[in-house]
């Protein structure tokens, strides 16, 4: 570890010592890692530090070690240090997240130093029950809602991680077909609706931080936090935890309860938005945002598990409303 920042670490955690404790994930491609950390003598007994390595990697688990692969996570680094650093991260708003500490660059090397949410959200899941899931569509509720309309400074003009302009080696891996074909149509729909709010950008199941009982939620990562239609969390996050026949029975009830919290919290914010326009125009880009993360997996891994016969109906809807 760098000697700048071990000085830094103390610091800004007004700390005599520190430890790793643990490394919680090692970052995609071997870009670094994250790691929990235990101080003495500070007013926080842990703390999490995401240590970005930025000189680049071999090791991309699918084989995409193109210029394109590299610029994209070197940039998502960059926005994620934005958003902890330049945007409401208050741990009593209405979407929680981990309080930013600080950040630290020298050379090739970065960190971001972030607040440790086990004490109150202490369980990760793979599975997840009705409420759970509900829990998380309410999380997306508030922050979409707690952002309408923010123009995304500092952030992916178009955030997620599978935009269309930041894929051309995917679309180009593409066989030919008609979603092929009407990508950047699709990609138009979505970044042109009249409504847009900050999407997460990577909003699975895995990025979800829950609490003993399942009842409330933190999110992490935010490489690829951006302006775009809310419809794209929902559609990747339902994608994430059920199956085909699980969306094709839930999708209704699903939806019904987002738009529901949306409704609740502009409401609770008292922002003077056309909920009913709002609502409209978001249910109709529903299988938009279907198809086009559909479009980003048949060409990065064209025999995901995601892409399955719900999802296929998805892009025979699109299609056939053009």
């Amino acid at each position: 570890m760098q000697e700048s920042f071990k000085t830094f670490l103390l610091t800004v955690c007004e700390a005599e010592e520190f430890k790793k404790l643990e490394v919680i994930q090692s970052l995609w491609s071997g870009y670094g890692e994250i790691a929990r950390y235990e101080l003495e003598n500070s007013p926080m007994s842990t703390i999490v530090v995401k240590h970005i390595s930025v000189k680049g990697s071999n090791e991309h688990p699918r084989g995409w070690n193109t210029s394109n692969s590299h610029n994209r996570k070197i940039k998502s680094y960059q926005v994620e240090t934005n958003w902890y650093q330049n945007w409401p991260n208050d741990s009593e708003s209405l979407y929680r997240t981990a309080r930013f500490i600080g950040a630290h660059s020298i050379e090739n090397e970065r960190w971001i130093v972030l607040e440790d949410l086990n004490e109150q959200f202490p369980l990760r899941k793979q599975h997840v029950n009705l409420k759970e899931i509900k829990s998380c569509l309410q999380w997306l509720a508030n922050f979409h809602a707690s952002n309408l309309n923010q123009e995304p400074k500092g952030l992916w003009k178009i955030g997620t991680y599978w935009h269309l302009d930041t894929r051309p080696d995917e679309l180009a891996q593409m066989d030919e077909s008609e979603l092929k074909n009407n990508a950047s149509w699709i990609d138009r729909q979505l970044n042109q609706a009249k409504f847009l709010t900050i999407v997460h950008g990577d909003a699975k199941l895995a990025n979800f931080c829950f609490s003993e009982d399942g009842s409330k939620v933190a999110a992490v990562d935010f490489q690829y936090v951006g302006g775009g239609c809310g419809m794209k969390d929902v559609a990747y996050f339902l994608g994430s935890c059920l199956n085909s026949d699980q969306l094709e029975a839930l999708e209704s009830e699903l939806l019904d309860f987002y738009f529901s919290e949306l409704h609740t919290t502009l409401q609770i914010l008292n922002q003077a938005h056309d909920f009913t326009a709002i609502e409209q125009e978001w249910r109709h880009l529903y299988p938009f945002a279907c198809a086009d993360f559909t479009r980003f997996l048949l060409g990065w891994m064209p025999n995901h598990q995601k892409i399955n016969d719900y999802n296929f109906k998805k892009v025979q809807e699109v299609l056939g409303s053009i």
